[in-house]
């Protein structure tokens, strides 16, 4: 299609743009104009090889959760949000648009070996895409992308865009921008933390300012690594045992050894597959029992040179998938700690990889992204602090950021934090921020259409979205 479509078609009334939005844990899809993307799925997926048949790839939570023989668990991007595998990429952000949107189209086989029991609607095992299919000619995409994407990924996306899947036009929005539209903020400060990583980027009128970008790892799978190491260096160690491992279990006393019946496999899966199911277990255990300590609740005194404090407070429960319980007291604040205080960080003697500094903490991220922004706009940024990404659900990470930011800044008279109470928002801002976007009638010229593609390449990609 060489001619863009009627203006008209790009609005809500008639054909809804489509918004994606990847990320490292999860892929986002939906139409825009909605409150909530319909299409959520793993970014995570299986692979196998299959003896003479090839390689084979699995998508979605059923199937990626199934305990099958020869099933590795795999991510197509890299900790810090960027595409590795481009293959796979398309592969599967197709399959989270067709399978649950738009419908796929008609492909001349999808096949299922003996070891995929899949469910007629679930767990569709992606076999390959032919070259001359487009499965989006008629919906505009949206796409998100990090504020750190290189160019040439950046140009890749486009390329898929428009010759991968033929769609009439795209347009590529940085997520912590998207992400304070989605809070009516044209300019704010963003603090996002998410499964891979976390990030604070300062916006200002709908664009993001370079110098005012900080990341580090320390999101989400840094905190359950944390864990892992309290668990592991407790007396006695405490068991990470995921779901599917467990057959039955009777109730015992809190901090008694289990008693359960465990599955036994002819071929045990693979390492990275159990890795996947216990974060789930871990991922519980953050959303019920991890909290961040806040100083302004013991006179500003930090958890590391006030522990008795943590230790009066009263603790939570939890039960294991094999009916392991106890109660967690100081070592639920210590988990997350790290994220704003790198001096009490978990310290794992066997990893060779150095700990983190203080810039890596969201306080350190935060110093230094207001330090790369003229001095003028720093109180407007101070004023409009955004906080996305579902690692910011842990039980106390607004008033930890509302201590340690007005801790920093105590001259400036207004810091106000602006962190949606629904989990849903929370999680998907990025996304949200690009649906109101892309439903706007004013956001047609905006558009990179087909025509103006094929005319000037996938480089006017750095000249239209910026």
């Amino acid at each position: 299609m060489n001619v863009p479509p009627p203006k008209e078609e790009y609005g809500a009334d008639e054909i809804s743009a489509l918004v994606l939005d990847p990320g490292y844990s999860v892929t986002r899809a939906g139409f825009a104009g909605e409150d909530t993307p319909k299409s959520v799925v793993p970014t995570y997926y299986g692979h196998r090889s299959i003896p003479d048949t090839g390689t084979s790839y699995v998508f979605d939570d059923n199937a990626i959760h199934n305990p099958t023989s020869n099933l590795e668990i795999r991510n197509p991007m890299s900790q810090e949000g960027i595409v590795e595998d481009w293959d796979v990429a398309q592969r599967l952000w197709e399959y989270a648009i067709t399978s649950r949107l738009t419908g796929p189209k008609e492909r001349p086989s999808i096949r299922h070996s003996d070891d995929d029991k899949v469910e007629q609607d679930q767990d569709v095992k992606m076999e390959g895409t032919e070259e001359n299919e487009r499965p989006l000619t008629e919906y505009p995409l949206l796409m998100t992308e990090p504020g750190w994407n290189p160019a040439k990924h950046r140009e890749k996306m486009m390329e898929l865009a428009m010759e991968g899947w033929g769609c009439p036009a795209a347009w590529l929005g940085k997520s912590p921008v998207l992400a304070s539209f989605a809070s009516g903020k044209p300019s704010a400060l963003v603090i996002d933390v998410g499964a891979s990583q976390a990030s604070v980027t300062a916006c200002h009128d709908g664009m993001i300012l370079k110098k005012g970008t900080m990341k580090s790892v320390l999101g989400g799978n840094w905190v359950s690594d944390q864990l892992r190491l309290l668990f592991s260096q407790s007396t006695p160690p405490i068991p990470l045992t995921p779901h599917y491992t467990v057959l039955s279990k009777s109730p015992v006393e809190a901090g008694a050894a289990a008693q359960a019946t465990y599955r036994s496999f002819a071929t045990p899966p693979h390492a990275s597959f159990r890795r996947l199911q216990e974060e789930r277990v871990l991922t519980e255990f953050k959303e019920s029992c991890v909290q961040i300590w806040n100083p302004a609740t013991a006179g500003g005194a930090s958890l590391m040179t006030n522990p008795e404090v943590a230790r009066s407070l009263p603790g939570r429960g939890f039960e294991m998938p094999d009916g392991w319980n106890n109660v967690f007291g100081i070592d639920r604040f210590r988990a997350a700690e790290g994220l704003f205080d790198e001096k009490a960080v978990v310290a794992d003697g066997a990893s060779s990889s150095p700990p983190p500094m203080r810039s890596e903490t969201i306080p350190g991220m935060i110093q230094a992204a207001l330090a790369g922004v003229d001095v003028d706009i720093r109180p407007h940024l101070l004023a409009s602090i955004v906080v996305t990404g579902g690692s910011t659900l842990i039980n106390g990470f607004n008033d930890r950021l509302n201590y340690e930011v007005s801790t920093m800044y105590s001259t400036i008279s207004r810091v106000r934090i602006q962190a949606p109470g629904s989990s849903v928002e929370r999680k998907y801002a990025g996304w949200i921020g690009g649906s109101i976007l892309a439903s706007l009638g004013s956001f047609h010229q905006m558009w990179i259409s087909k025509k103006e593609y094929d005319e000037f390449g996938a480089g006017i990609v750095e000249k239209r979205c910026k």
